[in-house]
């Protein structure tokens, strides 16, 4: 079968490789649709998960598909039944740096479990929406670790497939008043599909001035303020960091969810004269089934999220596209019954 593996910095193919066969605690998935990650075009470029890897490994842990085989000692699944896998459930760590990845047609799921590495769906839920279900948790735990609540005034920073999942469930937590800032215009656009009270192009405005504009604004030690009081940073850029500490007010929290991958300087003197909470955000230790729930409610309209699919075969095109902000959203891959 074809599956993609990366085989060094910048080396991404699409090789031809023997499928997998279940063990006695094993499944296999016979996999529907997984979406392109952030994370997937930056193990690309390294050539590995934190550094070159030896062995090539195997792309993509965002997926959704059906059980095509069961080993004797796994419980509670039977082959058919419709699932989205959690990639680093049962110690897996699926797409990041072993031997499996989602981008193939077959997926083994080692000592797989019901509510670990697997998650059933219903038959109603489509797998392209399925597939979203591993983005939508790291959204989904970045608002859980921010207390978000009604009545909140948010500024989000970057809209991407991650940003995107952070409003939608910070919509359905009540919150009413947020502001996404990004400097695409076409993903402005699907935050304002989202809900979005206020969306903002630092290419095209000022940022404080029109964050000050949607909230109000202060002083506290001689410091211009926003009276804003929740912000996250999932952009990943180093100085947006120092411009939320710059504007946040007076016990204001910051969830920083992008990966920074150099040191960032911060201005602990202004954090700490504001006593600002700074708050780390990463997967999605328990956020599977609730996010399920979302996603079987057909009020929840994630159409928004998605911007292009493409046949495996048509991966590299499909990889291309899913690295250009300007262009895409999340991009999708489908594989053929």
């Amino acid at each position: 079968m074809k599956a993609v593996r990366v085989h060094g910095p910048g080396d991404v193919r699409l090789d031809e490789i023997e499928a997998p066969v279940a063990g006695p605690r094993d499944v296999v998935v016979r996999v529907a649709t997984a979406g392109i990650c952030g994370s997937d075009v930056t193990y690309v470029r390294a050539g590995g998960v934190a550094a070159p890897a030896t062995e090539p490994f195997g792309l993509g842990h965002e997926l959704a598909g059906t059980i095509a085989a069961v080993g004797a000692e796994v419980r509670g699944v039977v082959a058919g039944d419709r699932v989205i896998v959690n990639p680093m459930g049962d110690g897996n760590g699926i797409g990041n740096g072993v031997p499996e990845g989602a981008f193939a047609p077959h997926l083994i799921v080692r000592n797989a479990t019901l509510g670990g590495a697997l998650h059933k769906i219903p038959d109603t839920m489509g797998f392209d929406r399925a597939a979203l279900a591993e983005p939508l948790s790291v959204g989904l735990h970045a608002v859980n670790r921010s207390g978000a609540r009604p009545g909140d005034k948010v500024v989000l920073f970057g809209a991407g497939p991650i940003g995107l999942g952070i409003l939608l469930f910070l919509k359905r937590a009540g919150v009413t008043d947020v502001a996404v800032v990004d400097t695409t215009p076409q993903r402005l656009e699907r935050a304002r599909q989202l809900g979005a009270s206020v969306t903002i192009n630092p290419d095209e405005q000022d940022v404080a001035a029109a964050l000050g504009a949607a909230f109000g604004t202060g002083e506290l030690f001689g410091w211009p303020v926003i009276n804003a009081n929740l912000w996250f940073e999932v952009t990943g850029a180093a100085p947006v960091v120092q411009s939320i500490i710059g504007m946040a007010p007076f016990h204001a929290t910051m969830v920083v969810v992008a990966v920074h991958h150099d040191p960032v300087p911060v201005n602990f003197q202004m954090a700490l004269g504001k006593e600002m909470s700074i708050v780390t955000s990463m997967a999605y230790p328990d956020e599977f089934p609730d996010v399920i729930a979302a996603l079987a409610d057909p009020a929840v309209d994630v159409a928004p999220m998605i911007s292009h699919s493409f046949p495996l075969d048509d991966f590299m095109t499909a990889f291309a596209v899913a690295q250009d902000r300007q262009a895409s959203a999340k991009v999708l891959v489908t594989f053929d019954d």
